[in-house]
């Protein structure tokens, strides 16, 4: 029982210490990139040996995979599971929206957008670094394709006959956000984010008072 107590010890701790390093990973990953990502960099990062960081991954291939799935659950944590607090259908496609933007905005990963920041990096470089990037892009355009559907069958949206090409819209008016706001030091961006997709749902028919629930952005720049 004793010598089990002490594996048990061990295996928490270094589980502990694993989470405490891609916490690291995934900030350093999101402003220099998946590729410059590697275990001597990262021991830097959290003052740790590299034999030790090296210990917790194996590879570099290794880290890469960890950190980009450290990265699909926080998302997952600040974005999806935040919005089922709200009712399916039209309030919860809000919340998205307003989880989105307060996502990148508030800046959840260093560098904005983790997968908008990484996905360049690999998306000619066949590999299961991309596989990764791909497979959790695929599963987020499919909740909010899905999130779309369901306002569309509770006659939510009486406008919109196809839910993949809005999600499509809202996506690519959240990835110009993210970027512009990166890069010119501003929130305006996520302003006219909002103002875009309150008009385009506002279009189909989207209830005012539910838009109403959308967030005024305070702005710097």
């Amino acid at each position: 029982m004793e010598i089990q107590e002490r594996i048990d010890g061990r295996r928490a701790r270094g589980e502990q210490s694993r989470r405490a390093v891609l916490a690291e990973a995934v900030d350093l990953a999101s402003v220099e990139g998946l590729e410059g990502l590697t275990i001597g960099r990262l021991a830097t990062a959290v003052g740790a040996s590299k034999s030790g960081v090296g210990a917790l991954f194996g590879t570099k291939e290794g880290l890469q995979l960890a950190t980009v799935e450290a990265a699909r659950q926080i998302f997952v944590e600040h974005v999806i599971t935040a919005a089922r607090g709200e009712a399916r259908g039209l309030r919860r496609l809000c919340a998205v929206v307003r989880l989105w933007l307060d996502y990148s905005r508030r800046r959840v990963f260093a560098g904005g957008c983790f997968f908008q920041s990484t996905a360049v990096e690999f998306d000619a470089r066949p590999g299961p670094v991309r596989d990764a990037l791909a497979a959790a892009l695929r599963d987020w355009d499919s909740y909010l394709a899905h999130a779309v559907q369901t306002a569309m069958d509770l006659g939510e949206l009486p406008g919109l006959h196809d839910a993949a090409q809005l999600a499509f819209e809202i996506d690519a008016v959240f990835n110009e956000a993210n970027n512009r706001s990166l890069l010119l030091g501003t929130d305006v961006p996520y302003v006219r984010a909002r103002a875009a997709i309150e008009a385009r749902l506002a279009g189909l028919g989207a209830d005012p008072s539910v838009l109403a629930a959308l967030p005024d952005v305070g702005t710097r720049g």
